[in-house]
This record gives C-alpha cells, sequence and structure tokens, in this order.
C-alpha cells in the first residue's frame, strides 16, 4: 500500500503536469499531437511537394503541361487499362476469399483462432517480399514447375511471367496480390462480425432464417460498415499496387504507381512522376466518393 507522502507526491506532480498542459480540456490535444506532427510530417508535406511538382514549372509558373505529357505517354492508355483492371479483378476476389474465412473464423469452431493467425500471416510480409516469393514460384526454373514436372504432367517449362504470356503474367500477379492483401480485409470483416450481436442471429434462426438466408439477410445487411470500410481501403491499395507488380512482372504489366516510380527513378523527371501521383490521388478519391455515395446504410440515407 503506497505511503500518504507517495500519494501526496504523486498529486503535485499530476497537478503540476496539469498546470504546464493546460486545463484539462486540452490534454486530449496534447495527446493526439504526436500523431498530427506524424502526419504533417509524413503525408501533408510530401503531398504539398508533388501537386507543387506537377503543376508549377522550374520558374515557378503554374503549368498544366505536365499532364499533358503524362496523357501524350506511349504508355499512358496502358498503365490505366492495367491498373482498373488489377483493382476489377482482385478487390472482388479479395472480398469473397476475406468474407468466407471471416465467416468460418466467426463460427468459433475449435482452432479458429489458429486459423485466424494462419490466414493474417501475410500480413507481416512486405510487398516487395511477397513479390519475390512468387516470383520463386512462378519463375521458368521456380517451384510450380518442378512440381509439374515431377508429376509428369509437362515436358518443359512453362513461361507463368514472359512478353509472349501477358495473359499468364497478369494471372500470376493477382494470385500473388490476393495471397498477400487479402488478410487486410479479413480482419476488417472479423471485427465487423465479432460487433454483430448474437440476439439477432439468433432471433433469425428462430424465424426460420438459416445457413445461406441469415448470412443474406441479417449478417451482410449488418456487415456493411465493414463491408464499405473494407472496400474503401482495398481499392485504393489496389489502385496504388506496384512492388508485387514490379518483382513479379517488370515492365510487362505497367500500372500508374509503376510510372511514377520510373518516370522519378529513371528519367529522371519528377514533374511528370507527381503527375501521375496526383492523378492517382484523384482516382483514389473519386472512388472513395463512389463508395461512400452508394453503399450507405439505410440509416444514413435517411439522416442524408
Amino acid at each position: 500500500m503506497p505511503s500518504p507522502s507517495f500519494s501526496l507526491n504523486i498529486g503535485l506532480m499530476e497537478a503540476r503536469l496539469r498546470k504546464l498542459l493546460g486545463t484539462d480540456t486540452l490534454l486530449p490535444y496534447w495527446l493526439l499531437l504526436p500523431t498530427l506532427v506524424f502526419i504533417g510530417v509524413f503525408f501533408l508535406m510530401p503531398l504539398f511537394n508533388a501537386i507543387m511538382l506537377a503543376f508549377r514549372a522550374d520558374n515557378g509558373a503554374f503549368t498544366l503541361d505536365y499532364f499533358k505529357k503524362m496523357v501524350a505517354d506511349v504508355r499512358f492508355i496502358e498503365t490505366l487499362k492495367y491498373t482498373f483492371l488489377l483493382a476489377v479483378t482482385i478487390v472482388p476476389l479479395q472480398l469473397i476469399t476475406a468474407l468466407a474465412m471471416a465467416l468460418l473464423v466467426n463460427t468459433g469452431f475449435r482452432g479458429s483462432r489458429f486459423f485466424l493467425y494462419l490466414f493474417a500471416l501475410p500480413l507481416g510480409i512486405s510487398d516487395l517480399a511477397a513479390g519475390l516469393i512468387w516470383l520463386s514460384i512462378f519463375t521458368q526454373h521456380g517451384f510450380l514447375n518442378s512440381i509439374l514436372y515431377s508429376l509428369g504432367l509437362i515436358e518443359r517449362p512453362i513461361y507463368f511471367i514472359s512478353y509472349q504470356n501477358i495473359g499468364l503474367t497478369f494471372l500470376a500477379v493477382v494470385v500473388a496480390e490476393h495471397w498477400r492483401a487479402t488478410a487486410i480485409v479479413l480482419v476488417i470483416l472479423v471485427a465487423g462480425l465479432q460487433m454483430i450481436s448474437k440476439d439477432y442471429l439468433e432471433a433469425a434462426e428462430v424465424l426460420g432464417a438459416r445457413g445461406w438466408k441469415k448470412v443474406w439477410y441479417v449478417i451482410l445487411p449488418m456487415l456493411k460498415p465493414s463491408l464499405q470500410s473494407a472496400l474503401i481501403i482495398r481499392t485504393i491499395f489496389a489502385l496504388q499496387t506496384f512492388a508485387v507488380v514490379l518483382a513479379l512482372a517488370g515492365n510487362i504489366i505497367p500500372v500508374l504507381a509503376g510510372e511514377a516510380y520510373f518516370w522519378h527513378f529513371l528519367y529522371r523527371n519528377s514533374h511528370i512522376a507527381s503527375a501521375y501521383a496526383v492523378f492517382l490521388m484523384v482516382i483514389s478519391i473519386g472512388m472513395t466518393w463512389f463508395y461512400l455515395r452508394f453503399l450507405r446504410s439505410r440509416m444514413e440515407v435517411i439522416r442524408g
């Protein structure tokens, strides 16, 4: 049990701290200060610099020439096509897979925690490392060709990654990105499922809703806010997919984030690289608005 003098010293220290920081109403803002500083230094300042580089010439004048050069680039249409193809392909696959895994884990069967940790394991692997892992699988002398050859299913290696097989290269990128980032959606959906009260599920079973009916008419409508958040986060990340594409496909599958990287580090043109980055940011904001506008819950629609 602490002595009275010790408690008194603690009380004096608290009083001095409050006097130094201000009243109790200012304390939450002081606690938020490190986060605000981090966002300002590592997000807002680079964002401001990128916008300035995209819209301002070397002489300081406002210009749209860098965006015109970006659109006139011979690879622009191709990068736009593959960026949206990857997003349209990867996001629905990840949403369906993550929802199935989340429903499985949420049943609470014996060993469900182990499967949750197993499913979430790719979260600890960086984008580039995941790309290199799958490169070792899909390359000409990789694990997949070795296994198929040892089973007698092929006589010569299949070129999964090559300019001659762009479709297979695209599929390899989809598989790698699906494996790497589905866990992000899974964590969000598991948290959303755990927020659904068991009373609703029990009432649904009493009324005869079981199996897919319970999922379709009870779980999915109540999971809509989590689905919305998962779609927003995953779509933005899918549009920014770069490291996995670079490790697996290089220039075979061009994407917007990759072109921004190449223009900055290879072609030494930060203005056009920033134009790509700003263009990608506008697309991400547009997709976010779309999800917020058309995936609102019924209560949000009534309030709106």
